[in-house]
């Protein structure tokens, strides 16, 4: 049977395959890739391949800071109000919840302000694992074609997870993907010794009594 030739110049491409399920071709892509497609978004692909945790812009932090103090001058207005009338319940009530919400303002003001600095800080050690990594459409892993940074097939959520924690992202991550655990870096048989490698470079499944065993 005929087989198609590559016919362009220079080497031919390399073709990536998925360590877990060998799917190729376009069901393979990076990560980048993956996420930049049309039907990333609908699919919720985006968010579970994010490469940083979302931060409020210093536009909505500004409107967060005037809204606060808004609600705070209605409340000293009411204080204020108490003060005329002689309604001791006004008086203490509104003087309570201006105190309040000024410096629950600023308090939520400031940890928007740290949460950008932190994803900005992070964020070219993220790129770092995040970019490389490749994407398999057919079994929904994600995985290095290298074997480096990490050796083996991950799911979205635990490459999420090693992205964030590799860019110092740890403390953004919900509580599901906090009970996520991450496989070990370098499979290893029962004996301790390192299972054998599969095609393409990816550590295989450990051989039974730690032996480097081949089919």
């Amino acid at each position: 049977m005929a087989t198609e030739k590559y016919e362009g110049s220079g080497p031919a491409p390399v073709q990536v395959v998925c360590p877990r399920c060998g799917a190729s071709g376009p069901a393979v892509r990076t990560v980048p890739d993956a996420c930049a497609a049309p039907d990333s978004p609908g699919s919720g692909l985006s968010d579970r391949l994010a490469k940083a945790p979302g931060a409020e812009s210093r536009f909505d932090s500004v409107m967060h800071f005037l809204e606060g103090m808004v609600l705070a001058g209605v409340c000293a207005g009411l204080a204020q109000h108490g003060v005329q009338d002689d309604k001791p319940l006004f008086t203490i009530g509104g003087s309570v919840l201006a105190v309040l919400l000024f410096f629950g303002t600023l308090w939520v003001i400031r940890g928007e302000a740290r949460e950008r600095a932190t994803v900005r800080a992070g964020r070219p050690r993220a790129e770092a694992v995040w970019n490389p990594a490749h994407h398999c459409a057919s079994c929904d892993s994600v995985f290095y074609p290298s074997g480096s940074p990490w050796p083996g097939p991950l799911t979205t959520d635990q490459f999420r997870k090693y992205v964030w924690t590799e860019a110092g992202f740890h403390e953004q991550l919900d509580d599901k993907l906090k009970q996520v655990e991450l496989p070990p870096r370098t499979p290893t048989a029962p004996g301790g010794a390192p299972g054998p490698t599969a095609p393409g470079g990816a550590p295989g499944p450990a051989a039974p009594g730690g032996a480097h065993g081949h089919a």
